[in-house]
């Protein structure tokens, strides 16, 4: 990159106050300013725009090795599963299922589900631990809270 120290700094500053003159240089320097802007946002922007484009080819390289990954373990619990069905098969006889033996029966529960009431469980918590837990046993309005905690002086 041009590197500029502060005597070619000052060389161009006097070069253009004498070339543009006293007038016009503050409002020329203020647009050199705001093209330098534009320049480098622009710059910016396609910098992020390369960056993403990279992260999204990394991302699909990693998506494409997943999936060869999982298409190769599918494959060899396939092919594990054929053989011992074909291994099975070969024995002769196979083995009846435990569960084409048991009766097939249907349960249905008659009753009304369970209704979980907070309330009585924080009843049955005991008084000692909701003290040490710091749970508020009694409800306070907003201004018996204000005038429990005010200072004795203000009172």
């Amino acid at each position: 990159m041009i590197d500029f120290g502060i005597d070619k700094l000052a060389v161009i500053g006097a070069v253009a106050l004498i070339v543009i003159g006293p007038e016009k240089l503050p409002r020329v320097a203020r647009t050199v300013g705001v093209m330098l802007g534009k320049a480098q946002r622009y710059v910016s922007q396609v910098q992020s725009e390369v960056n993403r484009s990279m992260e999204l080819e990394e991302l699909k390289k990693m998506k494409t090795g997943f999936e060869d990954a999982a298409r190769t373990v599918q494959t060899s619990v396939n092919d594990s599963l054929s053989e011992a069905q074909q291994h099975l098969s070969d024995e002769g006889d196979a083995p009846q299922s435990f569960y084409n033996d048991l009766p097939h029966t249907t349960y249905v529960s008659h009753q009304s589900p369970v209704r979980k009431n907070w309330r009585l469980k924080r009843g049955a918590t005991p008084l000692w631990y909701k003290q040490r837990a710091g749970v508020r046993r009694h409800v306070q309005s907003g201004a018996a809270r204000v005038a429990r905690f005010r200072p004795s002086g203000l009172r």
